[in-house]
């Protein structure tokens, strides 16, 4: 964990009130995991008090990038930040993906995204890639994104340009599939029963209910599943135990024991 100033590259909004922050900071790339989180301070004033825990959205050798949606009075802060400041940055948090799992016995990566769940899921979408290059071949990798509105997706040509296969669910039927993203990974893992292709790890990020359900089905299929919780974060660091979730080992705090966790581990409400 390092506390540093990194200077603002860029800011730009890749969607209605969605923001895309690029950092330059090697010291935190240089040990950054996919699924970990940086706590930001959004202002130098009193208010807020209490810094903001972003996902680390994209590591590139020196810089950092940080996804998020303007939903408050500290990211309506942090959307209006420009090139050339300085953001006072806690970080790598928390435990990340484990995304070399399973070894050579793992040829299909099915990661499941709900909303600002695309922000862990990118950097992984890429580990994952990288490490098929350099370790194994014939691994595919299949992003599922799903939103209220084809407004809210987010990062669907990205992960394509990745190589990666994508498939999106809305509410409201405006795009791609209609229903929810569970829906859809349901529908899929049943198709590929039929197949010589079946899911071989599950990772997922997005809200609470998506969570279960996902964890619900991975539970019905018999497939590994890793999910990246989204609890509110006071402090980041597992002092205050503002985020505590119940686990088969009792309490744990997403902050510093998660927010990856195996969904198996967690006992949903």
């Amino acid at each position: 964990m390092i506390q540093t100033k990194a200077k603002l590259i860029k800011n730009i909004e890749v969607a209605p009130g969605y923001y895309k922050i690029c950092l330059s900071c090697a010291i935190i790339t240089r040990t950054a995991q996919p699924g970990q989180f940086l706590e930001v301070k959004v202002s130098a004033a009193a208010e807020p008090l209490l810094r903001r825990p972003f996902s680390i959205h994209r590591l590139n050798n020196a810089t950092v990038e940080i996804l998020f949606e303007v939903l408050g009075a500290g990211t309506k802060l942090l959307a209006e930040k420009k090139a050339g400041q300085y953001l006072d940055i806690i970080g790598p948090l928390g435990n990340g993906f484990d995304y070399r799992v399973q070894g050579a016995g793992c040829r299909v990566h099915l990661l499941v995204a709900g909303g600002m769940g695309v922000a862990p899921l990118f950097p992984l979408a890429e580990k994952i890639k990288s490490h098929q290059v350099t370790k194994s071949q014939g691994h595919k990798v299949l992003v599922l994104i799903g939103a209220k509105t084809k407004k809210q997706i987010l990062c669907e040509n990205e992960f394509k340009k990745l190589g990666c296969s994508v498939k999106i669910a809305t509410d409201d039927g405006s795009v791609g599939f209609n229903g929810r993203v569970t829906d859809l990974l349901k529908k899929i893992l049943l198709a590929n029963q039929r197949t010589s292709e079946p899911a071989n790890q599950i990772y997922a990020c997005g809200p609470g209910p998506m969570l279960k359900e996902v964890a619900a089905v991975a539970k019905k299929y018999n497939i590994p599943a890793q999910v990246s919780l989204e609890e509110h974060m006071a402090c980041g660091i597992g002092a205050c135990l503002g985020c505590v979730v119940n686990t088969q080992d009792g309490l744990k705090r997403v902050c510093k024991e998660g927010p990856v966790f195996d969904a198996k581990e967690i006992v949903w409400g």
